[in-house]
């Protein structure tokens, strides 16, 4: 009677969890006797009863993607980062350290240290390891300053707009940069703290109206009333 996951193991719609004398939990359907998971989420068997926790809403890594994520740990050949996923991401201490790196001459918490945020991006994932990181790219590695604010990952191609469209206008009118992490984190960067407060409306109003047309022109104008409305006072 085999199982195909370990417990806690990230699977699809289709993946063939189990077969023989199990019985289908939450998520799953069984066919031919075997049973396979109806939807994306953690396998998870309890005896003869398989599950899938449903995740809603989360960060699936790919390669290539850019991340926002926080040191959570620190570990003799580099650091583990929490990137909001289902799994924890590893960041190799070979691939920041420029010389030859030997862990025991270096600190490496004085480069990240537990509770740094960085921007990285993914390199290698699949389901049966965890995500790899660098920051070997230009504008890559620790942030310094800014606001970090979480939007729903699958929101970030309407915070970006076609044609780069939505992001391109609200830098313009709020003189902030913005750093997209396609786990969902935007780093915003202005001049001013009433800037970067112009910058993260916008954000939550794409947040909130997503799913409605026009909603460009909708931001752009609550930004300009904001504006107007400040400087009037």
């Amino acid at each position: 009677m085999p199982v195909f996951y370990e417990k806690k193991q990230l699977v699809a719609p289709g993946d063939l969890l189990a077969e023989g004398d199990y019985v289908p939990g939450d998520s799953t359907y069984k066919e031919n006797g075997k049973i396979y998971a109806s939807r994306l989420g953690l396998v998870d068997y309890d005896g003869r009863r398989v599950q899938v926790v449903a995740l809603k809403a989360f960060y699936i890594p790919a390669p290539g993607d850019t991340i926002i994520g926080k040191v959570v740990e620190t570990t003799p050949g580099g650091w583990v980062i929490d990137i909001k996923a289902p799994h924890l991401a590893r960041l190799r201490a070979s691939d920041v350290v420029e010389r030859s790196f030997k862990p025991e001459t270096t600190d490496l918490p004085s480069i990240f240290d537990v509770g740094d945020l960085i921007i990285a991006r993914v390199v290698a994932y699949d389901r049966t390891r965890d995500p790899l990181l660098t920051v070997r790219e230009p504008g890559l590695g620790k942030i310094t300053r800014g606001r970090l604010i979480e939007v729903t990952p699958t929101k970030i191609p309407r915070v970006i707009g076609r044609k780069g469209s939505m992001v391109s206008m609200i830098k313009r009118e709020t003189g902030c940069q913005l750093t997209l992490g396609q786990n969902g984190l935007v780093l915003v960067s202005g001049k001013s703290p009433e800037n970067e407060r112009l910058a993260v409306m916008a954000l939550h109003k794409i947040e909130e109206e997503s799913h409605t047309s026009g909603l460009t022109d909708r931001v752009t104008e609550m930004i300009k009333k904001e504006r107007k409305a400040v400087e009037s006072n």
